[in-house]
């Protein structure tokens, strides 16, 4: 046997393994469990962490504004040191939906304290308020550029509720307009799913815990129990940290695809993309040069050597790059993309890998995990 074929069978074996073994990662038809609506609909606060989120407002907080919700709910957006005039836009659409929308109040916490990121110190200020406010038995947490279906947050109390979950987390559907976004958003969806597969997430007795940040009903009493957010304070990755500190505290938790829950942020360029994916790569491996070397060569061996040694003459290689495409094909029906793409996918893993190597490269030069003016150690 070939060394061309040696190394195409272990990339085969990986797909394989991936296929048989990782929990149905590509399935693309979890979303929100059975939703019989309850007698007594709690009360809930939504909580919108928000810096510098002028231009995405008009298109997401109307929507949260035009709740159809038959208990009691109130809106905290959390202007976190914005320059903008996030807040003073946030009330004027506020004014504009009185007196039919839910109620609005406008915050700000001042800077982070040390030890605090910027989001989880806004999240702080928020959900203190409103528990103080309105004893609220859930918190939505959504971020500014999470848009919201009329009946979204109605759905979300229904499934928590039936499903006695503690956290429910929906991966909004991200904008895939433009050629970079059709070529990189859906893939980011699809490596989250491989490296947290949603069925094992939801399973009570698995130990993988994960979430969407954009999208998390979080019932009051579970953040008591699991001291949140203090007790993730330091997290970048604050919605996967998040999910891990409720399931350890003996929480149920529930990931899955939104349908009426979507993000509106346009990332129309590649270094706006980048930017995106590179800010927490190397979070994500816990910065850890080791960890990093693994993940350069798992990436290689399951993403790039299928092509080359298919395009080589192997047709292990193109057993290995067929199975590959045909993992990527349901998430790109969910972002109604035609299935070729999937043959691109080694192209776009590609891509991540750069980014996650500019990650760590960043993080050695000392600027981490920037955002929006803030670095983080």
């Amino acid at each position: 046997m070939s060394a061309l074929t040696w190394i195409a069978s272990g990339s085969l074996a990986a797909w394989l393994w991936l296929l048989l073994g990782q929990a149905r990662f590509w399935r693309t038809d979890i979303r929100l469990p059975p939703r019989p609506e309850p007698e007594n609909w709690p009360a809930v606060a939504v909580v919108v962490p928000a810096r510098d989120e002028a231009e995405v407002l008009p298109l997401s907080l109307p929507g949260l504004l035009a709740q159809d919700y038959p208990g009691r709910a109130e809106i905290f957006l959390v202007d976190d040191g914005s320059s903008d005039g996030t807040g003073e836009l946030a009330q004027c659409l506020a004014r504009e939906r009185a007196p039919h929308g839910l109620p609005l109040t406008v915050t700000s916490p001042g800077e982070p304290e040390p030890g605090w990121t910027g989001k989880l110190w806004a999240l702080r200020h928020g959900m203190t308020l409103a528990r103080e406010r309105t004893g609220a038995d859930f918190l939505l947490l959504t971020d500014a550029d999470i848009a919201h279906a009329p009946d979204s947050l109605r759905d979300l109390v229904s499934a928590a509720t039936g499903a006695r979950l503690d956290l429910l987390s929906q991966m909004a559907r991200l904008r895939a307009d433009s050629a970079w976004e059709r070529l990189i958003v859906p893939a980011f969806v699809y490596f989250f799913a491989q490296l947290y597969p949603f069925g094992r997430v939801n399973r009570p007795t698995s130990r993988t815990a994960a979430a969407a940040g954009g999208c998390v009903l979080l019932r009051t009493d579970a953040a008591v129990r699991a001291h949140i957010p203090e007790s993730i304070r330091h997290a970048v990755i604050d919605d996967v940290t998040l999910a891990r500190a409720v399931k350890r505290s003996g929480g149920r938790i529930w990931l899955g695809l939104a349908d009426g829950v979507h993000s509106v942020r346009p990332y129309e360029r590649l270094p706006q993309l980048w930017r995106m994916v590179a800010r927490s790569a190397y979070a994500q491996l816990g910065n850890s040069p080791l960890v990093l070397l693994g993940t350069v060569a798992g990436l290689t061996l399951v993403y790039l050597v299928p092509p080359l040694t298919a395009l080589a003459g192997s047709p292990v290689g193109a057993a290995a790059w067929a199975v590959m495409a045909l993992t990527y094909v349901p998430m790109l029906r969910y972002y109604r993309q035609p299935p070729w793409r999937a043959l691109a996918l080694p192209v776009t893993a590609a891509l991540y890998l750069l980014m996650t190597l500019d990650s760590a490269l960043r993080h050695h030069r000392g600027r981490g995990a920037a955002w929006k003016g803030r670095t983080y150690a």
